[in-house]
Order: C-alpha cells, then sequence, then structure tokens
C-alpha cells in the first residue's frame, strides 16, 4: 500500500503535527472558546467529538449533526481545520455535508469490521484525510485489516492513532500503550503517519506529557491531545483534558530528537545489542538443554511433567529480581510464561522419543 500524506495545506510539515480539542463537543460557547484558546497558542487542527458512543445509555452522546454547525464556525473565526469521529454511514454524510475537513474513527468502530466497511464504502471517491484508531483490544491484524478496507475503497489519504488497549489489569494506564504493536504497524508500513493519543493512554492529564514525549522519542509523526478551555467540568473524560496554556507548555518542552544523527551515533551501540541477543539466544539454549533432561530424569522416575509449586516460586523470585534490576516485572513475567512453556514443550518432545 502507497499512503499519500494526510497534511492539511498551510500545516507545517514538521513533527510533532498536532491535533487539539475537547473530548466532546458540548456548547456552541464551549467549542469557540476553547477553539479561540487554542488558535492563540498555534494549533493549526481543531477536534470535538460531535457523536460518544458510551459504554452504557444515559450518559452525555454527543450534541450531534448541530455540533456540526459549531466547528463551521470554529472554522471561520479562527482558521483551523476541523475533524471529527464517525462510526456510521449517517456520520460520514453529515460530516461530509458539513465539509469536515478531516474524519478519524474510533476503537470501538476499527474493532467492527461491518462499520469499518460501511465507512469505506460510504466514502468512495472523497478525497479526505482519515485517521483509524487502533482496536480496543491488541489485535494487529485487525488495525491493519481496517486500515486496508479504506484502501481498498480508494482511500490513499490513511493515517492512524495509537490510543491505547484496553485492559482488565490494574495499572498505572487508562490503555495500555503496548509500544511494539504500533512499532511492527510502522515496520510493515514505513510511510504510514503514526499519531499517539497521550491523553487515552493515560487517563490523566499528569500522564499526557511523558506519553507525549515517548511518542516523539519512537519517531511517531504527532500528537492528538484532549484539550478543552475547563477541563474539571468538561461533560466527558474530564480526567484527561487540559487546558491550551497547558498544552503549550508540554508542547514547549518536548524534545525533538534528529533520527538521522541519532541512526548514525546508535551503530555502535546496536552492534552492543546485536551480541547481547547473540549470548541471549546461546543461554536459552543452553537452558533448554537442561530442560530435556530434566524430562529424562521426570520420565525414568515417573513424575509428572508439571510441577506447578517449583514454577509458582520461580515466576515470584525471577519477578522480584528483575524489579530490583530496574525491570518491568510484567515484561519479565511475560519472557519466564514463553520459555516455561518451550521448557514443557521439550520435556514433552525428549519424553516421547525416549519412549520410542
Amino acid at each position: 500500500m502507497e499512503f499519500e500524506s494526510i497534511l492539511l495545506p498551510g500545516v507545517e510539515d514538521k513533527r510533532p503535527v498536532i491535533i487539539a480539542g475537547p473530548c466532546s463537543a458540548e456548547t456552541e460557547e464551549q467549542v469557540l472558546k476553547t477553539a479561540v484558546e487554542l488558535a492563540g497558542k498555534g494549533v493549526k487542527i481543531y477536534r470535538a467529538g460531535v457523536w460518544k458512543p458510551r459504554t452504557k445509555p444515559g450518559g452525555f452522546e454527543g450534541a450531534g449533526t448541530p455540533a456540526l454547525k459549531w466547528l463551521q464556525q470554529v472554522r471561520r473565526e479562527t482558521g483551523m481545520y476541523v475533524s471529527t469521529e464517525v462510526a456510521t454511514e449517517k456520520h460520514v454524510y453529515e460530516s461530509l455535508k458539513y465539509n469536515m475537513d478531516m474524519l478519524w474513527i474510533g476503537a470501538r468502530t476499527t474493532a467492527n469490521p461491518f462499520a469499518v466497511q460501511e465507512i469505506a464504502d460510504t466514502l468512495k471517491g472523497v478525497d479526505i484525510p482519515v485517521l483509524i484508531k487502533n482496536p480496543v483490544n491488541p489485535d494487529l491484524e485487525l488495525w491493519i485489516g481496517a486500515i486496508e478496507r479504506l484502501y481498498n475503497a480508494g482511500l490513499t489519504k490513511i493515517g492512524v492513532i495509537h490510543r491505547g488497549f484496553s485492559t482488565n489489569d490494574k495499572s498505572v494506564y487508562r490503555n495500555m500503550p503496548h509500544w511494539h504493536i504500533p512499532i511492527e504497524l510502522k515496520r510493515r508500513f514505513p510511510d504510514l503517519p503514526i499519531i499517539c493519543d497521550p491523553s487515552h493512554i493515560g487517563g490523566k492529564r499528569s500522564m499526557i506529557k511523558k506519553i507525549s514525549q515517548q511518542a516523539m522519542d519512537l519517531n511517531y509523526y504527532g500528537l492528538i491531545i484532549e484539550s478543552h478551555c475547563n477541563p474539571d467540568e468538561a461533560w466527558s473524560d474530564s480526567a484527561q483534558q487540559i487546558t491550551p496554556g497547558t498544552l503549550a507548555d508540554i508542547l514547549n518542552e518536548l524534545v525533538i530528537r534528529d533520527k538521522v544523527q541519532s541512526t548514525e551515533d546508535l551503530s555502535v551501540l546496536r552492534g552492543q545489542i546485536d551480541e547481547l541477543d547473540n549470548e541471549i539466544l546461546q543461554l536459552l539454549s543452553k537452558r533448554m538443554r537442561v530442560s530435556r533432561e530434566i524430562g529424562l530424569y521426570k520420565l525414568e522416575h515417573d513424575m509428572p511433567v508439571l510441577q506447578t509449586g517449583r514454577y509458582d516460586h520461580i515466576r515470584k523470585d525471577r519477578v522480584e529480581q528483575a524489579e530490583r534490576m530496574e525491570m518491568g516485572g510484567e515484561f519479565v513475567l511475560k519472557i519466564l510464561e514463553a520459555i516455561h512453556t518451550e521448557s514443557v514443550r521439550q520435556q514433552f518432545e525428549v519424553m516421547e522419543k525416549a519412549k520410542k
């Protein structure tokens, strides 16, 4: 797939491209006040949710089509481009009717191929940038599938939004970043612009700066950040919205690294990583050899392969050790689980061969 630029005329092609505005378009006054403040801080692309999917009925589900008129007024009064989220055929028609400059597809919608196809079919022949948020669950192929549906409909001005992935586990994040997923997406499609949504990943305004910097360090194209003239009084997601002034402060403090120079300077360090990776593989090979010996011992002594008490002890001990060594416990736990799974497989394999 070959993608055209999602950059709108007059927006400087300089990282990070910024899209900002409230989670929801609540009132005409709130939309315009926020827009004027953001325009004063140099923001060129304004975002506001017009239709808001809620987990349960009864909450504020957006002002709907009338809010599109407010966004039109934002464009007239500030000169900013305007964008909103679409989830249905009707949303697309209404957004095009009111001349939205950019659209995005939300995480819940991306997870539904029927809905994405409906949007793609409705957008056939339309020359408009469309951003696709990652699906709520960590499924890279589902994300790519949404991209392909729009591309197959003739759209080429496509970008993606990394907004994190839902989790039931307790975490400092509202949505787990799982950085490896967008990194793999970028590996497969190097020309695909990736925009980070630190508001939804963090869920708290205090985390926006840190996550934004991480996105820039990973060479993301831009940021989409929820900004409200009065965040504490916002009708939706108040905890993760920031004032235009705070947004400006965060952007001013971002460090944008020179990726070309960095790549050259990293050559020696990357050589060290290659050597270390080779050592890790050699150690894993040795560990599996010991696992096979353990399998033969268990066979000779009529012992079960799975020793749950031993495995539980290893998990607890190694995670504590890893955390003392400044590594994430969750990261190490995943490695241990993968090693244990392969160790069990190796034991079964050697035992089956010995029986023959």
